[in-house]
């Protein structure tokens, strides 16, 4: 059987590579399997810094293996709540990995691939690229997050519009609503995602893990129990070799360099 994920590690920055090109990436039970044993082996490896999500040939994930949800008709529903809950443990490993999760999207994202997008901290995505909540067209509900990333990305309204009508929109569409952080030309996309993840490799990587979660808690906290938050994380920054690089080096008008 071909490997549903290619897993590398370089400088500091694993890439996660979805690998049914001739399905469009699309998800299956042994790919969600591999998916959170890779998201919650890289999230206790001190030494990624970085994580980046990508697919192979021509998508970046086309959603669930509709093929398979055929050939299980009469067992769809334990086959869905099986295979929903794996995916579901590797969206949960990604967004509370203290380090930073960058998606790379190009040819079509639909269904639980814009949920994995969604679900990463960062988003560069090639211009040509379609994207479509498509979960209605087969008479199905969101997974992946989408329900509890859409409202709080995009609003109730608007989230509301993408998962019932399940329209196809562009990468021009998904940037103007805070769907991706940057557009760029299809030839340049991997060069983009290499210079993005070596961009936060070499980055202050506790500031970024507190800053992960900090974002990740602010809309379910009190005012006051975030800014409380906020100071017990300042301190924990605080008491790192890094703050005391990143003084030196504003001080001293140079370019930190963070310890790994």
């Amino acid at each position: 059987m071909t490997e549903r994920l290619l897993q590398t590690v370089e400088n500091g920055i694993a890439t996660l590579t979805f690998n049914r090109p001739e399905a469009m990436n699309a998800m299956d039970p042994n790919m969600a399997a591999a998916l959170r044993d890779a998201a919650e082996k890289f999230a206790l490896d001190p030494a990624i810094r970085v994580v980046v999500l990508a697919g192979s040939g021509s998508a970046f994930m086309a959603g669930g293996d509709v093929g398979l949800f055929h050939e299980n008709l009469d067992d769809l529903p334990a086959l869905i709540t099986r295979f929903a809950r794996e995916f579901h443990h590797a969206i949960l490993a990604f967004r509370r990995m203290p380090k930073p999760v960058l998606a790379s999207v190009q040819g079509v994202a639909a269904g639980a691939g814009v949920s994995l997008m969604m679900a990463a901290d960062l988003a560069v995505v090639a211009e040509s690229t379609k994207f479509t909540l498509a979960y209605a067209r087969l008479g199905a509900s969101p997974d992946g997050g989408s329900s509890y990333f859409l409202p709080r990305s995009i609003g109730y309204r608007k989230a509301m519009e993408l998962t019932l009508l399940a329209d196809r929109f562009d990468s021009a569409t998904a940037a103007n609503l805070g769907l991706v952080n940057w557009v760029v030309p299809d030839a340049e996309l991997a060069t983009r995602t290499e210079a993005i993840a070596q961009r936060l490799a070499e980055g202050p990587a506790r500031a970024y893990a507190e800053t992960k979660a900090l974002l990740n808690s602010a809309l379910d906290n009190s005012i006051e129990a975030q800014l409380e938050a906020e100071v017990q994380a300042f301190a924990r920054c605080a008491a790192h070799p890094d703050i005391q690089e990143g003084v030196r080096a504003f001080v001293e008008k140079r370019t930190p360099r963070f310890g790994r």
